[in-house]
């Protein structure tokens, strides 16, 4: 079996799992992640309200019954962990064993009950294995991450893969109702006085808000019910800075029992929504952000990012993904490939001003124009649609995976099918435009290549004196059909051409 067939039937490199387990002051969660890459994929996710935090912000001490729902929950994940056979397992604590006297007795209950050593973040390295997880899953981020757990806020500022010092802050969402009584209007006074002197914030105009946390994304996920939004993933899911005060208003005043996606969000989770809320609005008040971009990565990919080689930290976690998906389910990876330069050359002869951020989300579009093949016809635009817009990708924007879907889908439906594509909501007309021409470039690279590699470097698509040529090498002139030069037309026609299918000597 050759190198290229035996990747296409699924034959990768077996990667070695790895685990991480999050004591936090509200939850206790195992994720196990099928390997230590640029772009992870959780294998088993689980998390347990422990509620550690409650009441430390009072008594200063972990509460009994909250300790043994966490180490029961720590033995159960030593057992998943050890059913998986995952040698990698790295257990994480934070503010509430941080902030309790008896943190360090319980600390020591944990290893044991776990079987690995707990290593004890400080307030700093959480906020930088926070900034770590946005870094490694935003493509050039740039603003401020901040990560609410239950016992404390981290601040910290990210532009690319540089950050800054972090800060923490102890207004998690448990310690504002502890010390407010349960007040929503007391604890957004406790905010205002933290946030005053809160260094982070001060260069966040006009830039991103980067929101980490279970009670941030919750909140999201109430605001895409709202609102009716057409694609339910959380990561990259953005808010302006106005919608976002007139939401957590909206849940601060009426609570969040009237909403009507209420159902999304757990029982142990709905009385905190309201904190989130409030210290949602007073940073978007005091730093005026340009929007809020919900990051489902944060702590624990942050970890796992620092563990990479230097090489493996700079790889496009998009790309990679996508090359994985290509490797797993195409019917030749190396077609793909092929695909992308054959389609660099054409958008080269057009002219486009084609940005680095566009040419990169063409570039994963041609990775994983061939992976529903197996599917039937009538259904591969459909099922390409679906995984492409539902895929567990980091590294790109919700109208970035609406493009991608979106320019693979038309390649297997026709560029003239209008079936009612609601993801187009969420682009430009830019966007679509790109998607339709990228879609009818690969329309006729399928038909010409059959989806094998060797014929793409041999046919090349251009644009020359206001033509629409495919150049194909007289021993290949067979494949001229008339199929393949009514696909010419359609996509001469898209781009204001003359078609030519023009065979060389």
């Amino acid at each position: 079996m050759s190198a290229d067939r035996a990747v296409a039937a699924g034959l990768r490199k077996v990667l070695e799992p790895v685990a991480i387990v999050d004591i936090g002051s509200n939850s206790v969660r195992l994720v196990a992640y099928d390997g230590l890459t640029p772009a992870p994929t959780p294998l088993f996710n689980e998390k347990v309200l422990c509620g550690l935090g409650h009441n430390v912000a009072l008594t200063g001490k972990l509460d009994e019954s909250a300790m043994a729902k966490a180490l029961r929950a720590l033995r159960r994940f030593r057992v998943i962990c050890a059913h998986m056979r995952i040698a990698s397992v790295h257990v994480l604590a934070t503010a509430a064993a941080r902030d309790a006297s008896n943190g360090s007795t319980f600390l020591a209950a944990a290893e044991e009950a776990i079987g690995q050593p707990v290593e004890l973040l400080s307030g700093r390295e959480e906020a930088e294995l926070s900034a770590y997880g946005v870094i490694s899953s935003f493509h050039r981020p740039d603003g401020v991450v901040g990560d609410l757990g239950g016992g404390s806020l981290e601040l910290i500022n990210v532009k690319g893969k540089a950050l800054a010092d972090g800060i923490t802050l102890p207004i998690g969402g448990l310690n504002l109702r502890d010390v407010s009584g349960g007040s929503v209007r007391k604890a957004k006074k406790v905010v205002r006085q933290a946030l005053q002197k809160a260094g982070p914030l001060d260069g966040l105009r006009g830039r991103a808000f980067y929101a980490v946390g279970g009670t941030w994304r919750a909140l999201a996920r109430l605001h895409m019910g709202q609102k009716g939004y057409p694609l339910h993933v959380l990561h990259g899911y953005t808010l302006t800075a106005g919608e976002a005060i007139e939401f957590a208003r909206i849940i601060e005043r009426t609570g969040v029992e009237a909403l009507s996606a209420i159902d999304a969000v757990s029982d142990a989770r709905q009385p905190l929504l309201a904190y989130g809320a409030l210290v949602l609005e007073e940073i978007v008040r005091r730093g005026k952000p340009k929007e809020i971009v919900i990051s489902a990565a944060g702590v624990r990919e942050g970890l796992l990012h620092t563990r990479l080689d230097a090489d493996s930290r700079i790889v496009d976690p998009l790309l990679y993904a996508a090359r994985e998906l290509n490797a797993l389910r195409s019917r030749s990876p190396a077609h793909a490939e092929e695909l992308i330069l054959w389609t660099d050359r054409l958008m080269t002869s057009l002219h486009i001003d084609e940005t680095a951020d566009e040419k990169r989300l063409r570039h994963t579009a041609c990775l994983l124009s061939d992976i529903n093949w197996r599917s039937h016809p009538d259904y591969r635009g459909e099922q390409s649609m679906d995984t492409i817009a539902q895929a567990a990708f980091v590294g790109i924007d919700h109208p970035g995976r609406a493009y991608v879907a979106l320019a693979v889908s038309l390649r297997h439906i026709g560029l003239s099918v209008d079936f009612g594509f609601r993801l187009r909501e969420l682009m430009t007309a830019r966007l679509m435009d790109r998607a339709r021409i990228l879609a009818g470039a690969m329309r006729i690279a399928y038909i010409a290549s059959a989806a094998m590699p060797g014929t793409l470097p041999r046919m090349p698509l251009v644009v020359s004196s206001q033509k629409l040529q495919l150049l194909v090498p007289s021993d290949l002139a067979d494949l001229a059909s008339e199929k393949l030069q009514n696909r010419v037309k359609q996509l001469a026609r898209l781009i204001g051409c003359q078609p030519a299918v023009v065979i060389r000597k």
